[in-house]
Order: structure tokens, then sequence, then C-alpha cells
């Protein structure tokens, strides 16, 4: 039998890389490893020279190289909600693309030892870097102060500094929705909201109160839910049976899936009788009966941002601040001006 032509079939190596760029083994090694070194046309000659190869670095020496590990720490509170889990989903593959892998960790506790706890944990584990998730108010209250030798990103609802948190405007999102009812036609606007010690409900109330100041209107009390369907129709049995409600804007989608089954049950046409307003877009909101009328976050921007910043971080790059990712509103057909 004919032997393998070996040289073939071997991967493509460093020598190779310079062989084909015209450039040595150190510059090639530089490029690797983003040394600010390297004038821009061997740095583009190489990469081109490693996309043609098909090389791929080696992580392991790069790591060694600049004495990281690339792994990155993700501390998670509340990830069974929609907006935390599509976060951690950007997360995890916005750190693959970039060289990362990441290890989760989801604390019992989401006080300041729990998650001092879980920073120890990483930094032991040699991450390089850590972003927290904090959507519930104990979590975030319980970084506040903590100190950790490596570089952190925080996710916090609608709070950011411009550099090491990220976040969503989403009070702007809870005016945008009862700004479109009361453009509508409503007088007012009730709300459904979300549970006590999370940061997305005070944000989402936070705006709906405003809108409604904005526009001299009557801010009703809340009818409180824990963010699933089946708190959603408590709610929305108890709007079913008041007359004067036209308009309600609830805190997620999965409970206004539940509102809009309530007010089916009790004869209530939506949004004949009733607009509803969810908020989140998640991917069913369109297909819910009628479609939701909703505000659509980026939760995969905030996921990509909060890699994007800590690799900044980790490699001392210069910071630019990030204003909050903008919310927007999609109109449907749970939406529609009042009957008179």
């Amino acid at each position: 039998m004919p032997s393998r032509n070996t040289d073939r079939a071997r991967q493509p190596v460093m020598r190779d890389v310079a062989r084909l760029a015209g450039v040595s083994h150190q510059s090639v090694s530089r490029v690797i490893n983003d040394n600010p070194q390297v004038s821009p046309d061997v740095r583009a000659r190489v990469q081109a020279a490693m996309k043609q190869l098909g090389y791929k670095p080696n992580t392991v020496a790069r790591a060694l190289a600049r004495r990281r590990t690339m792994n990155i720490g993700v501390i998670a509170a509340g990830t069974f909600q929609y907006g935390p889990t599509v976060m951690l989903l950007s997360i995890a593959e916005t750190a693959r693309q970039a060289g990362y892998a990441t290890r989760l960790l989801n604390p019992v506790n989401a006080d300041r030892a729990g998650m001092q706890t879980a920073i120890d944990q990483l930094v032991d584990d040699s991450v390089d870097g850590i972003v927290v998730l904090a959507p519930v108010t104990a979590a975030a209250t319980a970084v506040e102060g903590l100190t950790t030798d490596v570089p952190l990103v925080m996710f916090e609802p609608d709070l950011d500094n411009g550099t090491t948190m990220v976040a969503i405007d989403e009070s702007l999102g809870a005016r945008l929705a009862t700004r479109h009812l009361l453009e509508l036609g409503h007088r007012t606007v009730r709300h459904v909201s979300g549970p006590p010690g999370w940061l997305g409900t005070e944000a989402r109330i936070r705006g709906w109160r405003d809108e409604l100041a904005s526009w001299g209107r009557v801010a009703h009390p809340t009818y409180e839910g824990d963010w699933s369907a089946a708190s959603g129709h408590a709610a929305g049995a108890r709007i079913a049976a008041d007359p004067d409600v036209t308009a309600v804007y609830v805190a997620n989608d999965q409970m206004a899936l539940g509102v809009l089954q309530a007010l089916g049950e009790a004869g209530r046409d939506v949004p004949g009788d009733i607009s509803v307003v969810g908020f989140d877009d998640t991917p069913e909101a369109a297909y819910y009966r009628p479609a939701l009328t909703t505000v659509r976050l980026d939760f995969a921007a905030v996921g990509r941002r909060c890699v994007e910043r800590l690799v900044e971080l980790i490699q001392s790059r210069p910071l630019q601040p990030q204003p909050r990712v903008p919310p927007e509103l999609v109109v449907r057909a749970s939406s529609a001006p009042p009957r008179h």
C-alpha cells in the first residue's frame, strides 16, 4: 500500500505560518499574544496566513505566555428566569469566541457570605475574571464592597456605572409600555408587578409610575405576581372583575400569558375591553392569542457586553463608557384604543 503523506496530514504549526507570512517565528508569537509592538502590516499578514492554513493557536501555550488560564467565572442568581438564562448562553458563547472557557456557580445563598464564598472559590480556581449576574437585590447588595484579586463585571437591572457594570434601561422600557397605552387614549394603566426583592421589579414599577406622573395620571396599587403564568392568571382574574380597568402593563410575558387566559375565561375581550402589554419579548410572545404587544429587552447583548468589558479589564485596555442597553417597544395585536 502507498504510504500516507504525513506532511499533508499533520496540523499546521507556527513555523508554517511564519514561512507563509514571510515573518519570523517571534513575530507570529507576538501577533497570537496580542503584543501591541506589532505593526499593522505584519499583524494582517500573519492573521491572513493563519486563516489560509487553518492554524489554531495553542491556548495552553498562550495562557502560559500571558500568565492567564483563559477561564472566566460566572456567578448567577435567579437563572431560572428567561432573561438571566439568555444572558448565560450569550456569556458562554461570547467567551468561547474570545478563547475563554466559563465556570458557572449558582450560590445557594445570595447573601454577603454566599457571594464572597463564590468569588473566593472562582479565584482559587485561577479564573482570569468574573461576571456576576445580580438580578436580585440581595445579591447586588452583597457584592458591593467585596474585594477580589481578578477583574469583576456585574449585571444589575437598570444600574450601570459605564465601566464595570452592564445594564438594560428597564425603567425606560416600563415608560415605553405605559406611554404606548396612554397614547392610545387609556385614562390610566394598571400594573402587574414582579415579586419583591428583584431589581427588575423595582425598575419596572419605577418607570410605570414615572410615566403616569408625567401625564398627571393615577398610579393605582399594583397586582403583585411572582414572574409565573399562574400568578398572572390570579392577577388577571382580579383585573377582569374590575369594570374600570381598560389597560394593563405586565412586568413579564409569562405573567401576561396568565392575564390573557384569565381575561378570556371571564369573557373580557383583548384588546376590545382591556389592552395588555407585556415585557421581555420572549420567543413565544408573537404567538399568544392575541399576539402580545411587549417591550423587547436584548438580554443577549447584555451577555456579550459583560464578556467584552471583562476581557478589556483582563487585558488592561482603556475603558470607554457604555450606555445602558436600550429597550424596544414591539406593538402587536393585544393593545388598542379603549372603547368609548
